[in-house]
């Protein structure tokens, strides 16, 4: 399993300043952090943040581990072994084709989060710097093909602890370019964030094809 968190590690940077400051930077300038808070309170707003944020990735990790465990008993059952690995496989294929814009993109997923950017709004008016803990935990939640990509990886181990484990990594590789842009403000140029965002396509592809060589070694 190793390298399997390593790659969702890898796709968690690649795609942290690839992406997710594109995506998700505004939104946490605009929905979570004020520049009138003093600049140890802005740390640890978004410590919380994340905190909140990575929680989420691990939670749906767990449970999407849990729910493949569940698919794979019912295919042994019917005869048919690692059900879910080999759909993750696919699923991570296309989808990372999808990033890295061969295949269609991903705009179809991450265009429908109105009602998490309006409960976000919603919960920034709160005063208590504890709010940005579930402010992180909500927007762990916005439609994302990176984060998606992670989920069905997460339920193609078929594992509670390592589909966790799995979204764990992912979200401790977004980590640095989060808080990079919450710290600083500052953007990576487009033109390497298209570059980053495509290499964290090619390590989804590299993950889903590890996935499908593993179900093909099992029934070789």
């Amino acid at each position: 399993m190793e390298s399997v968190y390593f790659l969702a590690l890898s796709t968690g940077f690649l795609g942290g300043f690839g992406h997710c400051i594109g995506m998700c930077g505004p939104i946490v300038a605009s929905y979570s952090i004020h520049k009138s808070e003093p600049g140890s309170t802005r740390i640890i707003s978004h410590l919380l943040y994340n905190s909140g944020r990575i929680s989420t990735y691990m939670f749906i990790g767990a449970v999407a581990g849990i729910v493949g465990s569940f698919v794979n008993v019912a295919g042994s059952i019917s005869g048919i072994q690692n059900t879910v690995a080999f759909i993750a496989g696919l699923f991570m294929i296309i989808m990372g084709l999808n990033i890295i814009g061969i295949f269609g993109s991903t705009a179809w997923l991450e265009g429908h989060s109105n009602f998490l950017l309006r409960a976000g709004k919603e919960l920034s008016g709160e005063k208590s710097v504890w709010k940005y803990f579930p402010l992180g935990a909500i927007f762990g939640l916005l439609p994302c093909g990176l984060s998606y990509t992670q989920f069905v990886s997460a339920a193609g181990t078929g594992n509670f602890f390592q589909g966790m484990m799995i979204t764990f990594f992912f979200g401790i590789g977004t980590l640095p370019a989060l808080l990079l842009f919450g710290l600083s403000a500052s953007y990576v140029s487009v033109k390497l964030r298209g570059l980053l965002y495509r290499a964290a396509g090619v390590a989804v592809i590299t993950l889903g094809i590890l996935y499908l060589i593993r179900v093909i070694k099992f029934h070789v």
